[in-house]
């Protein structure tokens, strides 16, 4: 019996995302399935069973009349829950060891430069200035993470591995050994309280759109070591109000930020964001996506789903996550 097809379709022009290169790896690990890159005018539409895409255009699944699973490429989600007309089928999020372990790296570093103040020290180096200042333990720092999925359990390990104490916050209860868990309405303020470096990993959703704003600023921890909180955003550009961290940041409600993500990427020229001196800005790669383990996740996934196992890491459709 013929296997369904599946449609890769990739809507990006970034060099990590090349829809050929992708496509070669799937190749490599579809066996004799049929993969096609979309758009392909001459492909019958009937035969796709499966579709693995990054930011498909808005209607674009909807002309699939047997397809049975979608598969995200990325870790977020949210571009296609946007989407309408999204067929009735699981959606499937991306969830291996190779991204999740990238995040971490990214959480890490970035903890440490603001922790280790090279901020300042980069600019003393510029400056010709040798001045070291007194530097305090990890353990003196709170790191505050936002969202304790996946991603945000694996760096709160590596974190507190270092040394750094921990404390988490989500929409529901979580319980993650070593770390002080706090969720919901009623554990927001104290969990802000806490955290020196506010680091948020929260999948966007209508809940969490804009959550990180001048609110939130206010009532991170102020009578830490580092003299004023940090914010990293390695979760989706949506979560954040972009004219309140760069008010904070002016009038030293915050006193740095790391930003992977914003609201309009690519990040346009006449953004402050690009020389503000308080923020280090990453392209949208915090968690790169590798075309070589997510194409052998997708095919196993399909495998075991053709042979009447359940899908693993399917989207609940009502949380948008």
């Amino acid at each position: 019996m013929t296997k369904g097809a599946l449609a890769l379709l990739i809507n990006s022009n970034a060099q990590n995302w090349s829809p050929e290169r992708w496509k070669a790896r799937f190749d490599a690990v579809c066996g004799d399935r049929l993969v096609t890159l979309l758009p392909n005018a001459g492909l019958d539409p009937a035969s796709v069973h499966y579709a693995a895409v990054w930011k498909p255009v808005p209607g674009t699944l909807a002309g699939f009349p047997n397809l049975r699973a979608i598969f995200n490429l990325g870790a977020g989600v949210d571009a296609l829950m946007a989407d309408r007309t999204l067929p009735d089928v699981p959606l499937v999020r991306v969830a291996v060891p190779d991204l999740t372990g990238r995040m971490t790296e990214y959480v890490v570093l970035h903890v440490l430069m603001h922790h280790r103040q090279e901020l300042y020290l980069r600019q003393s180096q510029r400056d010709k200035i040798w001045e070291p200042t007194y530097q305090w333990p990890a353990s003196a720092v709170t790191v505050g993470i936002m969202g304790l999925g996946t991603l945000g359990i694996d760096a709160a390990g590596a974190l507190k591995r270092i040394g750094f104490r921990v404390v988490g916050w989500s929409r529901s209860a979580r319980t993650v050994d070593g770390v002080e868990c706090l969720h919901g309405d009623a554990g927001l303020d104290a969990f802000l309280g806490q955290s020196d470096i506010l680091v948020c990993l929260l999948p966007l959703t209508p809940e969490t759109h804009g959550i990180l704003n001048r609110g939130v600023f206010a009532k991170l921890n102020r009578n830490g070591p580092l003299g004023a909180p940090v914010l990293i955003n390695a979760g989706r550009g949506g979560l954040q109000n972009e004219a309140d961290i760069l008010t904070c940041l002016d009038d030293g409600t915050l006193g740095a930020a790391s930003l992977d993500v914003f609201v309009q990427e690519p990040l346009p020229a006449d953004s402050r964001f690009w020389s503000h001196p308080k923020v280090v800005l990453t392209p949208h790669n915090a968690a790169d996506t590798d075309a070589d383990e997510i194409s052998k996740y997708v095919a196993a996934q399909i495998a075991c789903f053709e042979a009447g196992s359940a899908l693993e890491n399917v989207v609940d459709r009502a949380r948008g996550y």
